[in-house]
């Protein structure tokens, strides 16, 4: 039979999302489908929408092409077939967005990592399936949903395999210490985006409701810089166009006349269609740069251009082509041509000439380091540390290769990855040496801000790291943040307003920001506020971890129990779902459920989380035993203990003289002061 012939076409159906899947894996394929087309999405599943006498191979191209997305069924089983792997291709050469449904943990091939999507990963490994389902659901009918009128631009794969934090380790991560207040999810969700699953709808990012904590700006001189597109041959450089439009990022940034988003908030628009209104609109700005990145051996060649937000205009556009060594001087000539275009004068010391690249196998292991990172999870980190480790053995003053070492060490502390005493060691170890190298890069001063306020407990030292880090990067959203989350645990709530609204004035789609806005404002006692800043992190990254843990413990506040019982049951056990539930059990009056729940968190997390035990037992009113487990993550150096101060689950201490002793032990200021 010949394939494609007319009648086949004529009968042939156009199902929205091709269902991807390897044999062994049918059962779950076929929840999926049935969740998707129970909510209206049309799917194409093999073999059932084989047609009879059709050739297979030929069923599923025309099935591919036909589609807007491909769900991915991401399993050791798929990982091994090269049916799937045929499959992705050519979704990739359509370009057609990939949704990843990760079912196990098997580590990803190679040849798999640059066709997936880092934009569209649910994670149902660690969870039940049925959990993740309405994600899921939910990112496919945004990825399928109609382009804007008047966008141009075609949706563009991401390769990097980077799954959602959720979808990090099966334990119990402390909810505010590791997870979310933490210096990892600012930083590596940060400055290498933090946001976990950025399935993200456009119209949200254009929503201004009133209730908003921060409303963007426009202004004639803002600007965001765009991921570029990776145009290599074999679509390898992903990683690099990544750090080239980064290193403009950073360089505009330098220009005090102008205002620039930072790489959280304008990387939330990678692989996707490209409205540059609605662009400018959710990023409070009126110019955006877009380009492409092409490497062949030792030359790259890079194309940019700058864009009116408002009218879609293009206002400049350039051509670069030079050997990989001289990146940084491209780098520069580009940011002063778009500065020049904005017609914004530079001083003297303003993008200064950058010299060649000492090492351009340097060069190339730190941008895959900070590829490496930005997976959010335990082999991400760690690979990124051994590719920072080999860039400064090659370039030893390679500045940014040794201040992001630093970052990923205590990222690891952070997270729970490795045993606190041996990472932040490591990062105090590793700051101290970036500094050597540059005194004046403000990252490893943030570093050890994170490393005296979580491990060390030592407030003194932790203040002069922040101003420090203040002095040299007034513009940092990084920086202040971390001015923010020191100033929230000393109590000093105005002052940690102020600094996370200038954040997200840098940087206005960063929900760790909003989720610290959650955390000030729930304990300034304006909950409304705190409970549309939860939500408004929520819209930008839907699973945010932690992000329901919050938004349950402020409706709970506002005396909504049954709301927050839902949004408890909305959170994964990595952000804190069973002390949440135990909680909110508890407010309820449903003393079996919180028990049990309770019994299942102490199972599960006794050594590594044991100020979340603390905090159901205070919640509880049942004190002896919440000092008996805030001294145990004391003797532990549980990474959430830091955060003691104005705790809202531990109000019923307060009271205490165990409270203030407990206090004065991490030496912080005793309460109403």
């Amino acid at each position: 039979m010949a394939e494609g012939g007319a009648d086949e076409k004529a009968s042939r159906r156009t199902p929205s999302v091709f269902v991807s899947y390897a044999s062994h894996d049918a059962a779950v394929a076929a929840t999926v489908v049935a969740a998707l087309e129970r909510n209206g999405v049309d799917c194409w599943l093999a073999p059932r929408d084989v047609v009879a006498g059709e050739f297979y191979a030929g069923a599923i191209v025309h099935a591919i092409d036909a589609t807007r997305a491909i769900v991915l069924i991401l399993s050791g089983n798929a990982a091994s077939s090269q049916h799937v792997l045929r499959e992705l291709e050519r979704a990739s050469s359509k370009r057609h967005p990939v949704i990843t449904l990760r079912i196990d943990r098997t580590p990803m091939p190679a040849e798999f990592e640059y066709f997936l999507n880092s934009s569209h990963w649910l994670d149902a490994s660690a969870a039940p399936l049925e959990t993740e389902l309405p994600k899921l659901v939910d990112a496919v009918q945004r990825a399928i949903a109609p382009a804007p009128v008047g966008s141009t631009a075609q949706a563009r794969p991401s390769p990097a395999p980077a799954p959602a934090p959720q979808s990090g380790p099966t334990r119990l991560t402390p909810p505010l210490g590791r997870a979310v207040i933490g210096l990892t999810a600012v930083v590596v969700a940060g400055i290498a985006y933090l946001v976990v699953d950025r399935v993200w709808l456009s119209t949200h990012a254009a929503d201004e409701r009133p209730s908003r904590p921060v409303a963007a700006v426009i202004g004639d001189r803002s600007i965001a810089v765009l991921p570029f597109t990776d145009m290599s041959e074999k679509k390898d450089q992903e990683y690099f166009a990544d750090g080239m439009a980064e290193e403009i990022l950073n360089l505009l940034a330098t220009i005090p006349s102008l205002r620039v988003v930072g790489r959280t908030s304008s990387f939330q628009f990678k692989g996707q269609n490209r409205d540059v209104r609605r662009i400018g609109d959710a990023l409070g700005v009126s110019h955006l740069v877009d380009g492409s990145v092409r490497r062949s051996g030792d030359r790259v060649r890079l194309t940019a251009q700058l864009v009116d937000a408002h009218s879609g205009t293009q206002l400049w556009s350039g051509t670069f082509e030079r050997p990989v060594g001289d990146a940084l001087r491209m780098q520069d000539e580009i940011a002063a041509s778009l500065a020049r275009a904005l017609q914004v004068s530079l001083g003297a010391n303003q993008l200064m000439p950058r010299r060649a690249l000492a090492s351009v196998d340097a060069y190339n292991l730190y941008l895959r380091g900070l590829h490496a990172v930005d997976q959010l999870d335990e082999a991400g980190f760690q690979d990124a540390v051994g590719y920072f480790t080999q860039s400064l053995e090659l370039d030893p003053a390679f500045a940014p290769a040794a201040g992001w070492l630093a970052l990923t060490y205590d990222a690891q502390g952070e997270w729970g990855y490795v045993a606190p005493a041996t990472a932040f060691e490591n990062a105090r170890r590793a700051a101290d040496a970036a500094i050597k190298v540059d005194p004046d890069s403000f990252l490893p001063y943030a570093v050890l801000a994170s490393v005296h306020q979580v491990y060390d407990w030592d407030w003194v030292a932790g203040e002069a790291a922040v101003q420090r880090s203040l002095e040299l990067g007034p513009r940092e959203p990084l920086a202040h943040f971390f001015a923010a989350r020191y100033a929230m645990m000393l109590g000093r709530l105005d002052d940690a307003f102020a600094h996370i609204q200038t954040a997200l004035a840098h940087d206005p789609l960063m929900p760790t920001a909003y989720i610290a806005v959650c955390w000030i404002q729930q304990r300034r006692g304006h909950l409304a506020e705190a409970e549309a800043a939860a939500r408004r992190a929520l819209e930008i990254s839907p699973s945010y971890v932690s992000a329901h843990f919050f938004l349950g413990l402020v409706l709970l506040a506002r005396g909504d129990p049954k709301a927050a019982l839902e949004a408890m049951r909305e959170e994964t056990p990595a952000g804190g779902q069973l002390g949440g539930l135990a909680i909110v059990y508890h407010a309820l009056g449903r003393k079996a459920d919180s028990d049990a729940a309770l019994a299942r968190l102490i199972k599960d997390a006794a050594g590594e989380w044991a100020f979340g035990i603390a905090e159901v037992y205070a919640y509880r009113g049942e004190l002896d035993q919440a000092f008996a487990w805030l001294d145990r993550a004391y003797q532990q150096r549980d990474s959430g203990v830091y955060t003691i101060k104005g705790d809202p689950p531990l109000q019923r201490l307060e009271g205490d003289p165990r409270y203030t002793q407990f206090l004065r032990k991490m030496q912080l200021p005793a309460p109403g002061t």
